[in-house]
């Protein structure tokens, strides 16, 4: 018995199986746990891009209860230096990112990356936009996924 199966008899919720798109080997290990599990909810992945959300939904497509987990940068020292992006740009990515997610899974999970530097009106219209895109989960506000 594998400990994605283990996971599953003793009754845990969610298995963040990995991030789909980082590679074959996570995109099989994620793929083969969500074959696996029967009862746990699979959460996978996915960076706020339509590549990311595409390949997690196609690693999840087998499983019962799939989950895409995804994610931005939202301080201001990532907007400007790892994302390039102005604020606006970041909430409409948050958007379209949150609902192309929506569309493959009923399960999705929105964390802000480096969300313990962001400005607090800004994180605070971050969740209201995913939110209101379809985030069924808004994830701890931490330091970097990736």
């Amino acid at each position: 018995m594998c400990s994605s199966d283990l996971l599953d008899h003793l009754g845990v919720d969610i298995i963040e199986a990995g991030f789909p798109i980082a590679s074959a080997g996570d995109f099989e290990s994620v793929r083969e746990i969500a074959r696996r599990v029967k009862r746990s909810s699979v959460a996978g992945l996915a960076r706020a891009s339509e590549k990311d959300i595409e390949r997690c939904a196609e690693a999840l497509r087998s499983a019962q209860h799939p989950r895409i987990h995804t994610f931005i940068s939202t301080s201001p020292v990532h907007m400007k230096y790892k994302l390039q992006m102005e604020p606006e740009r970041v909430l409409e990515l948050i958007a379209s990112s949150v609902a192309r997610a929506r569309n493959k899974v009923a399960d999705v999970e929105w964390s802000a990356e480096d969300g313990t530097r962001t400005e607090f009106d800004f994180l605070c219209r971050c969740v209201e936009v995913a939110i209101n895109s379809g985030a069924t989960t808004i994830n701890k506000i931490g330091r970097a996924h990736v």
